[in-house]
């Protein structure tokens, strides 16, 4: 992806987390309350203004599963801190806030921000409008994956490939050729046994899209028309493949029941549930 799409679709998940703090109901899927500071003073205005678009069935049918998908990725990290892992790398991190608002169980995490140089730099500018503070244990590690590999950028920046190491890695994959994917797949891979990697896949359109599509079939023409389409789709059972092919040696898949169960029946039905399994992970 151009450095210029990257940044317009990190600042619109963005938006995205902002909005579920603001106008979904509790309590919430994903707390993050850096996400409407960081975009700044204007931000909560813009979104109570608009609070009517973000209420139509594609808009919150996308931002429920912008919000799950980091949750589940975080709930999944808390797990492998407590097993031992002490490094945690975002691939293509965008606007992701965890780094800003780490609880106390990240203390022994180092995280490390992998996104293109130009990207961060925006990121970083945002950060300091805001007043907010880059914890010591955060790493920035820029990388143009158009000239480099994941695996030859972290090496760069110290990273140990030694050490168990957890991988986010949302809302990317989809941007991305097949050889593309591929590669980054085995470069989480190559990092020592105990790894995981949590990613998000985009499934085959239906012929007749559910409610629950409508928005990420309006994020696909959007992204088309800024001249940044998706480019792969994986059905379930090639993402397992994938994985496993890479090097990972067992795969999970977050299912609508499992989400229903654990993220949706406690809490008012103002977000729909997913449809469909987008969301995987896997330990080496």
């Amino acid at each position: 992806m151009s450095q210029r799409a990257a940044s317009r679709t990190a600042v619109a998940t963005a938006y995205m987390r902002a909005t579920h703090q603001l106008l979904d109901a509790r309590p919430l899927i994903l707390e993050d309350p850096v996400a409407v500071p960081l975009l700044g003073h204007c931000a909560e205005r813009r979104i109570r203004e608009a609070a009517e678009r973000y209420r139509t069935p594609g808009a919150l049918a996308l931002r429920s599963h912008v919000v799950l998908r980091s949750r589940f990725a975080e709930d999944r990290l808390s797990a492998a801190v407590q097993r031992g892992i002490s490094q945690y790398v975002i691939v293509g991190a965008g606007f992701d806030t965890f780094a800003l608002r780490q609880p106390r169980w990240a203390d022994s995490l180092t995280v490390i921000e992998a996104d293109h140089p130009g990207s961060q730099a925006a990121k970083r500018s945002r950060i300091a409008a805001a007043g907010m503070q880059i914890p010591a244990n955060v790493v920035f590690a820029g990388i143009d994956f158009e000239q480099e590999s994941l695996r030859d950028g972290l090496l760069r920046k110290g990273i140990s490939l030694a050490k168990p190491t957890f991988f986010s890695w949302l809302g990317v994959s989809m941007y991305l050729t097949e050889p593309a994917i591929d590669a980054t797949l085995k470069s989480m891979a190559a990092f020592a046994e105990g790894s995981e990697v949590v990613l998000t896949f985009l499934q085959p359109p239906l012929p007749q899209p559910h409610a629950s599509q409508l928005g990420t079939a309006r994020l696909a023409r959007h992204v088309a028309e800024s001249g940044e389409p998706f480019v792969s789709y994986f059905d379930q059972a090639a993402c397992e493949q994938k994985l496993l092919a890479a090097g990972f040696s067992s795969v999970e898949f977050l299912t609508p029941e499992t989400a229903n169960s654990r993220y949706f029946q406690q809490r008012p039905a103002d977000l729909p549930l997913p449809q469909r399994t987008s969301i995987a992970c896997a330990l080496r």
